[in-house]
């Protein structure tokens, strides 16, 4: 159930590309009167390099294409089996500042694990969500007059393989980890309805 004044949208994999161009197409023509939207969605096989990204952080080549994005962040992998949730949103509307909302994505990550029984937490110095200090998701936002859009990156059931290539979000040696090695069993459509209404709950 959507929040009132929320559009929430399935749209299943979808290439980087054509979605990052969606989301710029988006904010760029709404208005103060335009719902805010929560977008659920996997991605083929790519990375992704913030503005503040170091070349360097990506170790070697292994021939998944790696684009240059406007989110903030370093470098980081996405791939089927991974829930990623863009939050396209009204951030003056809502009376949140950029820190208070990650805060606040953060905690909906956490929140949806504790109902599984799993202690996770946020870092201060290296947004994202970990679990035994290996990541579980990470977290990249463009902020345009006053509106947001990228998100959230939460591994489900993936090949993590392609995050040994990288130096994930900038930290060498940084552990990866992701649900169905925690023991969840719940899959991509029950985990992406769980964490769209955390972030409802924390952010709304």
């Amino acid at each position: 159930m959507a929040h009132a004044g929320l559009a929430i949208k399935q749209l299943g994999l979808v290439d980087y590309l054509v979605t990052w161009q969606a989301m710029k197409d988006f904010t760029n023509s709404r208005t103060e009167q335009t719902n805010d939207e929560i977008w659920l969605l996997q991605h083929p096989p790519v990375y992704t390099q913030g503005i503040a990204g170091k070349p360097e952080h990506l170790l070697y080549n292994n021939q998944i294409p790696v684009i240059k994005t406007d989110r903030g962040g370093q470098i980081t992998y996405h791939g089927p089996g991974q829930l990623i949730v863009y939050l396209l949103l009204d951030l003056r509307r809502l009376k949140l500042g950029i820190r208070e909302l990650v805060r606040r994505m953060e905690n909906a990550v956490i929140d949806l694990l504790k109902d599984y029984h799993i202690e996770a937490k946020g870092r201060i110095e290296a947004p994202g969500v970990y679990v035994d200090n290996a990541k579980i998701a990470a977290l990249g936002l463009k902020i345009k007059r006053n509106y947001c859009y990228h998100g959230i990156a939460l591994n489900v059931d993936m090949n993590l393989k392609p995050f040994s290539a990288i130096n994930p979000c900038g930290y060498a040696g940084l552990q990866v980890t992701q649900t169905k090695s925690l023991g969840i069993t719940d899959g991509l459509d029950i985990l992406s309805q769980k964490l769209s209404d955390k972030l409802q709950q924390n952010i709304f």
